[in-house]
């Protein structure tokens, strides 16, 4: 296809200036008339149109307003003599891109062009961004198209009512809970709980009572009976998130649910069957942590019935603009705001940056374009590389004190201020979390959205 579609009735003009843009490297297509080029030029034409003003027939300015009609945003290049200038400006109110008055040199024809061919480009491309997006079956929670996903979601189909347990392995922010998710929705108990439970953020002195439940009285403050979430998921799927930070003494009794598919809460002898689906899912190599004695082998292999790996965003970089198409849509419906255009920048950092907090690095940087944040964050970038301030200036507690501040900030930012959602994005417990707020005087009401009084 070509760059330019060049439309003149002077044979001789219509010739000089497809040479010029043709030695800019430009591939061209030149028409002596309007009609000529509207039987050729449709709503996926990749270039851009120049034409004179002053045609027989169908003139430039119909032209222009018989392509808005098929495409209101191909642009559209006008030459006018010095009478039709007043006419060309009129134009340009309406839509068309720039025009030119003649006589005009090579180059400002060229630079015209070469604009107006970066901003067809972008045009097309987020118009490509949103149809993968809309092509997205809304039954696909694990986007992509490239081979990796297509055969992760295939197996996720084949096991999903299979009732086995599974253990879920991959880095983190790579979507393992989600992956949870998919098999439960997919599976015969997708109408009972599914209950979730993050090993890591619950204190050992909590999780054991969290998971089994207690009786009226089991231990002090135990003022009445509390249902586990082990109870809770009966019928349906428990998602054990970093299991990996279990505790020895819990991985026993958890192997016992598994064998038994029984409890015994807190505060009672007497047994409860129940009827679950276990889904574990850890970020590190547990294999290894099995040779180090870190983990029970025999729990292990119990939980490894099958295994699902996810694969890591870098190993599917195809797949990057389909998932930040789907989530920069979600933030801006999220934050009330029309999907900006993607530009150069945007285009750029998804295509080199390396993704090490995988999907969930992608929705947060989705959301902070939503927002029009991206010049903070290339700031922020500036300043991890090594700006005044940045993290390799100062002591390494100074460092790694900035570092933590601005996670924290980031995942205050990202999700509005909502304390549960920030310390589930940042994987710490919550009086951690407050601790360290404290620590770095951070005020988590200045991130949550202004209310707009009714007017």
């Amino acid at each position: 296809m070509s760059d330019v579609a060049f439309i003149d009735d002077d044979d001789l003009l219509r010739a000089a200036n497809v040479q010029a843009l043709m030695l800019a490297d430009l591939t061209v297509t030149g028409y002596g008339s309007a009609l000529a080029a509207l039987e050729e030029i449709g709503a996926d034409f990749p270039g851009v149109v120049v034409s004179d003003v002053r045609m027989p027939g169908i003139d430039g300015l119909e032209l222009f307003r018989r392509l808005r009609r098929v495409d209101p945003d191909l642009p559209v290049i006008l030459i006018t003599g010095h009478g039709d200038i007043a006419m060309a400006v009129d134009a340009m109110r309406e839509g068309a891109y720039d025009f030119l008055a003649k006589p005009y040199a090579n180059d400002r024809l060229l630079t015209s062009v070469r604009h107006a061919l970066d901003r067809r480009r972008l045009v097309l491309e987020n118009r490509d961004l949103k149809r993968s997006v809309e092509a997205a079956s809304e039954d696909m929670p694990l986007l992509g198209t490239t081979p990796v996903m297509a055969r992760m979601r295939q197996m996720l189909r084949q096991i999903a009512d299979a009732d086995v347990d599974v253990l879920v392995e991959g880095e983190t922010g790579s979507g393992k809970e989600v992956v949870a998710n998919a098999l439960h929705r997919w599976s015969r108990r997708a109408a009972r709980p599914f209950v979730a439970v993050n090993c890591g953020a619950l204190p050992e002195n909590v999780i054991e009572s969290e998971l089994f439940g207690y009786e009226a009285g089991a231990f002090t403050g135990a003022l009445k009976k509390r249902v586990g979430r082990i109870e809770h998921a009966n019928g349906g799927t428990l998602f054990l998130d970093e299991i990996e930070a279990m505790s020895p003494a819990l991985q026993v009794k958890l192997l016992r649910v598994l064998e038994a598919r029984e409890i015994a809460p807190l505060g009672t002898n007497d047994t409860r069957r129940v009827d679950i689906r276990v889904v574990a899912a850890s970020k590190v190599d547990l294999p290894a942590l099995v040779r180090q004695g870190a983990f029970r082998e025999d729990l292990y292999y119990r939980l490894h019935v099958a295994g699902v790996r996810i694969p890591a965003l870098r190993e599917r970089r195809a797949d990057v603009p389909l998932l930040f198409g789907h989530f920069l849509a979600r933030a801006a419906e999220r934050f009330n705001r029309p999907p900006p255009e993607l530009d150069a920048a945007v285009r750029k950092h998804l295509a080199e940056h390396d993704w090490p907090g995988n999907v969930r690095e992608l929705v947060h940087y989705a959301e902070r374009v939503a927002l029009g944040l991206v010049d903070d964050l290339t700031a922020d970038v500036g300043a991890d590389l090594g700006a005044p301030g940045g993290l390799t200036d100062g002591t390494l507690p100074e460092r790694v004190d900035r570092f933590e501040a601005g996670e924290i900030r980031a995942a205050l930012e990202a999700n509005q201020g909502d304390i549960q959602a920030t310390v589930a994005a940042l994987g710490i417990p919550r009086k951690t979390f407050y601790d360290k707020l404290r620590r770095h005087g951070i005020d988590q009401s200045a991130y949550r959205p202004t209310r707009q009084t009714a007017r």
